[in-house]
């Protein structure tokens, strides 16, 4: 199993490499990736030789063939099914995210309390109850829950899904939420982050004067 870090560096190495690819480049240096992504070119080469690839010192890595090695690490072989908890502004722009992506990742159903967009096709995807959410889970085995509902019933919802066999949360809302180790939990706070944001913008205006 690779590292949690060297994992998301791949999803990144995919999305430029396949951009670079459009603009018609076959080859690649480590240092051009690494520009890219303001990564260093060791992190990339680590990176790389973890996954067990190698380019070569005249032409660099192949774009095609690095891009199908990670590709078979991202994605394997089959399909995975994933849901979506809330279909608030939030939920339906990450619907619409990945429906235009194609990845191999389908968004099978949508759940929400909101009577106005239950029995729906919302974004593409069909919007249950939240009541069905373990028939729907069952009926459909998925494994991964996208939550983009508000902070009050995160926790509630989370111990469903857990209950109901789901192995991946990707967490959009505020609230830090308690699963079991063999649940992946990843939490992903927009508010964090843009305070983040904030400060160094402050910290350089300051730096500045």
């Amino acid at each position: 199993m690779l590292p949690e870090k060297t994992i998301e560096r791949l999803s990144m190495y995919r999305r430029v490499l396949l951009s670079h690819q459009e603009g018609g480049g076959d080859f690649i240096y480590s240092h051009e990736l690494a520009g890219m992504l303001h990564l260093t070119s060791v992190q990339v080469r680590r990176d790389i030789m973890l996954m067990g690839y190698t380019g070569t010192q005249r032409k660099g890595y192949s774009v095609h063939e690095l891009v199908e090695k990670i590709s078979s690490i991202l994605d394997g072989e089959g399909r995975i099914n994933a849901v979506i908890i809330g279909m608030g502004h939030l939920g339906k722009a990450i619907t619409n995210y990945f429906n235009a992506k194609r990845s191999k990742i389908d968004i099978v159903a949508a759940f929400d309390n909101d009577s106005t967009k239950v029995d729906r096709i919302i974004s593409g995807i069909k919007s249950y109850h939240i009541d069905s959410l373990e028939m729907i889970l069952e009926e459909t085995n998925t494994k991964i829950a996208i939550l983009a509902l508000s902070p009050g019933g995160a926790q509630d919802v989370a111990d469903t899904l857990v209950f109901s066999g789901i192995k991946g949360i990707l967490n959009f809302t505020s609230v830090p939420l308690h699963v079991p180790e063999d649940v992946y939990l990843e939490n992903y706070d927009m508010i964090t982050s843009m305070e983040k944001v904030a400060y160094f913008v402050k910290e350089g205006n300051r730096n500045e004067n």
